[in-house]
C-alpha cells in the first residue's frame, strides 16, 4: 500500500485600510501563491474548502513565516509602493483558466485591458465570455489583476470584489479613464 504525499498549504491573513480593515487570506504552497481571498468572501472556512477542492492531499497550516514574503509585496502595493509582484505564482485551474489568468498577470500596471483583447492574448479570439468566466474564477485577484480588465466600451464590469472595489483599485494605480457606469453583473 503507497502513501499519498501530502502538499504543504501555508495561509496567513492581511488586514489593510484599501480593504476596509478587513482580512484577507493569503494561500501558498512550496510552488508560490495559490489563492488570495477578497474581504467579502474571507473565511477560513472558505479558504479549507477551496483548498480541498483545488490541491490534492493538502495539509493546511497557519504558518505566517511562509506567507510572509507575499504578504510583503501585497502590503507594499496596496500602500502605492510596488508595481510589479516578482514572486512565484501557483495557478490551479483549467489550461484555458491558467492561459487567461497569465494574460491577466502580464497587463502592466495602471493600464487595462478589455475582456476581448484577452480573449485574443490567448489565441482564442471568440472566447470572450468564457474569458469573463475565467477571470471571475481568478483565484489570485489583486495579484493577478483581473481588476484591470473592462468592458469593450470603456466601463467597469463585473468583479468579485464589487465595482467599488474595482475602482479603488484602479485608482490606487493612478488610472481613472475608465467609465464607471458599468453593471456588476455585465461581465464583457
Amino acid at each position: 500500500m503507497s502513501i499519498k504525499q501530502m502538499t504543504q498549504v501555508y495561509w496567513d491573513t492581511l488586514v489593510h485600510p484599501v480593504l476596509d480593515n478587513r482580512p484577507i487570506y493569503l494561500v501558498t504552497t512550496d510552488c508560490g501563491l495559490v489563492q488570495v481571498t477578497l474581504p467579502h468572501e474571507s473565511s477560513l472556512e472558505n479558504v479549507q474548502a477551496w483548498v480541498m477542492k483545488k490541491v490534492p492531499n493538502a495539509f493546511l497550516m497557519q504558518e505566517p513565516a511562509k506567507v510572509a514574503p507575499y504578504k510583503l509585496q501585497l502590503q507594499e502595493y496596496l500602500d502605492g509602493k510596488r508595481k510589479e509582484f516578482t514572486f512565484t505564482l501557483d495557478f490551479r485551474g483549467t489550461p484555458f483558466q491558467n492561459s487567461v489568468w497569465q494574460a491577466l498577470f502580464n497587463i502592466p500596471y495602471g493600464e487595462m485591458r478589455s475582456y476581448a483583447e484577452i480573449a485574443e492574448s490567448v489565441g482564442k479570439p471568440k472566447a470572450v465570455r468564457a474569458v469573463g468566466t475565467a477571470n471571475g474564477m481568478n483565484p489570485i485577484p489583486i495579484v493577478v489583476p483581473c481588476h484591470r480588465v473592462i468592458g469593450k466600451n470603456n466601463t467597469l464590469t463585473g468583479f468579485r470584489g464589487g465595482l467599488q472595489m474595482k475602482e479603488e483599485l484602479l485608482h490606487l494605480e493612478g488610472v481613472q479613464s475608465f467609465k464607471n457606469k458599468g453593471h456588476a453583473k455585465y461581465r464583457f
